[in-house]
């Protein structure tokens, strides 16, 4: 098998497809499959059959060369001008050329009409922008709930358009944006992929920064406790922009869920309020007791006490006037998202009961030494009321005092209370 020289017949085909081949993002070996396939099926609209033809693509370059494969026979016996050729034919190329051989020439664009080349960039633009389109979906279609880094590239009333590092197009719409946010064309934006699909088989990626698993997946990325599964994120909360909760639990009893998020002075949550535009975030540590994980929920509020009813999941919540708005929050925020983070429907009551004022336990310093008292607060009684709320036997041993100072502490409590 003999072959033309390929340097001055290649077929050039750069203004051709010259456009594709800056599309790096497609395969090499994936973009010399498409034009290869391109190319056959012309060949084969044009001679019926491609078996007698070889291609070599270039993509780099952007040329490739097809040679055609005929076998010489005698000029009288020529019956298929695409699978063989006439021997005085042959000779022209090769004068050495013999019948039975089989010579292989390079097609030239003259050998192709206009509206076959036409045909074929529609081929190769249609099979590139579907690959390419393949691509992105399968890059996005499971990485829904991940954070993504992109650069705004257009903004406008209902949506932004963002661009990822390989200018993939992520669309942040005007609902998934923080009320408090303000781009401009150019500036850096963090996100999460908050869903993927097909729309007029063009993929349509959307991202969010109101999601609250765009608050967790913050706070992993911030937390290493958090990333490392040593404490777990149990429920987040938003209001985006102005406030939020995050339900948090160790499992390791050595460390403190709540102290960890927070950080040395607030170092790790610091960063993620910034990326959030100032939202308040409330750390809560989790607990099975309900009552207690309600009192927590309504933080920065103290609660006095908490009626649960949990057939219809309600909570009614008493605490003092001055906690009510507390509990309640700015715009109501508190009291809802302490709801959400619970479960439970919670309606906040002022406690109108008059509690007597208690007494600090110092104040007795004039009738008992001082490690008097000192005994006292060690098991935690502090105040007088709260020596009370132990019995005379508690106190006896807890304490290690002698019988009759015990009653004799109790008394004069007693009577300093009524006193008041």
């Amino acid at each position: 098998m003999k072959q033309k020289g390929k340097s001055e017949d290649r077929l050039n085909l750069i203004e051709t497809f010259a456009e594709f081949k800056e599309l790096k993002n497609i395969e090499r070996e994936t973009m010399m499959s498409i034009v290869n396939e391109a190319f056959r099926s012309m060949l084969i609209k044009k001679y019926g059959n491609d078996a007698h033809f070889e291609i070599t693509v270039n993509v780099d370059h952007g040329d490739l060369e097809i040679q055609r494969f005929r076998e010489i026979v005698e000029d009288k016996e020529l019956t298929n001008e695409n699978t063989q050729i006439a021997l005085s034919e042959a000779i022209k190329i090769e004068p050495d050329f013999e019948v039975g051989e089989e010579v292989g020439t390079p097609l030239q664009m003259k050998d192709f009409q206009r509206r076959e080349i036409l045909t074929l960039r529609q081929t190769l633009s249609s099979r590139i922008i579907e690959q390419e389109r393949d691509r992105i979906f399968k890059k996005y279609e499971n990485r829904e709930g991940e954070l993504v880094v992109g650069e705004i590239n257009q903004i406008w009333k209902k949506e932004i358009l963002v661009q990822d590092d390989e200018g993939v197009e992520l669309v942040l719409s005007k609902s998934e944006q923080i009320p408090t946010d303000r781009y401009k064309k150019g500036d850096s934006i963090t996100a999460m992929v908050l869903r993927v699909e097909m729309r007029t088989s063009n993929p349509h990626i959307m991202i969010s920064r109101t999601s609250p698993t765009f608050l967790e997946r913050l706070m992993e990325q911030e937390i290493p406790e958090i990333y490392d599964g040593l404490i777990m994120i149990k429920n987040v909360v938003r209001s985006p922009g102005e406030k939020a909760k995050v339900l948090v639990e160790s499992y390791d009893d050595r460390i403190d869920p709540v102290g960890a998020c927070v950080g040395v002075k607030g170092s790790r949550i610091y960063s993620i309020v910034q990326e959030l535009r100032g939202e308040n975030i409330d750390i809560i540590n989790y607990t099975s007791n309900q009552t207690l994980l309600i009192a927590r929920s309504l933080s920065p509020a103290k609660v006095s006490s908490i009626e649960i009813d949990e057939e219809n999941k309600t909570a009614n919540v008493y605490m003092k006037p001055d906690q009510v708005s507390l509990a309640i929050g700015k715009g109501g925020y508190n009291i809802k998202l302490a709801s959400k983070l619970v479960g439970y429907e919670i309606d906040v009551f002022r406690d109108d009961i008059v509690e007597e004022e208690d007494v600090d336990l110092n104040e007795f310093e004039d009738e008992f030494d001082q490690w008097v008292i000192d005994s006292f607060k060690k098991i935690g009684c502090d105040t007088a009321k709260s020596v009370l709320s132990h019995t005379r036997e508690e106190l006896i041993q807890r304490t290690d005092l002698e019988e009759e100072t015990v009653d004799a502490m109790i008394s004069s409590i007693k009577k300093e209370l009524e006193m008041e």
